[in-house]
């Protein structure tokens, strides 16, 4: 039963930091690809960040603001934001593929649909 369980969510300032972490269980993260999304209120869960065992890719909003990685021994990823806006606020969620690679995910749009597996979401908010 594969399990991912988001935290680190919370309330900053524009120009500000926030580190989140997604524990996974009953799945061996690391040999697949897993992303990181997000979904504003009346907007569409969109992509931010992918990451497989090639390089991580990244939306163009956030590019060069945001970090994906993660630590295999811990079965953890990892997003880190930095130079929130107030456009960044948002639930974030933790999702999982049952394949290796992301390339196709992304070519394709890091749509939703291409990933099985989905924490519950944690909450960031930046304030201007």
């Amino acid at each position: 039963n594969v399990q991912l369980v988001e935290s680190g969510g919370g309330s900053v300032q524009a120009g500000g930091s926030l580190r989140l972490s997604c524990a996974a269980s009953g799945y061996t993260s690391s040999r697949y690809c897993m992303g990181w999304f997000r979904q504003a209120p009346g907007k569409e869960r969109e992509g931010v960040a992918l990451i497989d065992s090639e390089y991580p890719r990244y939306a163009v909003s956030v590019k060069g603001r945001f970090t994906i990685s993660r630590d295999n021994a811990k079965n953890t990823l990892y997003l880190q934001m930095n130079s929130l806006k107030p456009e960044d606020t948002a639930m974030y969620y933790c999702a999982g593929r049952g394949v290796t690679y992301c390339s196709g995910a992304y070519l394709r749009g890091m749509k939703a649909e291409d990933f099985a597996y989905w924490g519950q979401g944690t909450q960031v908010t930046v304030s201007s």
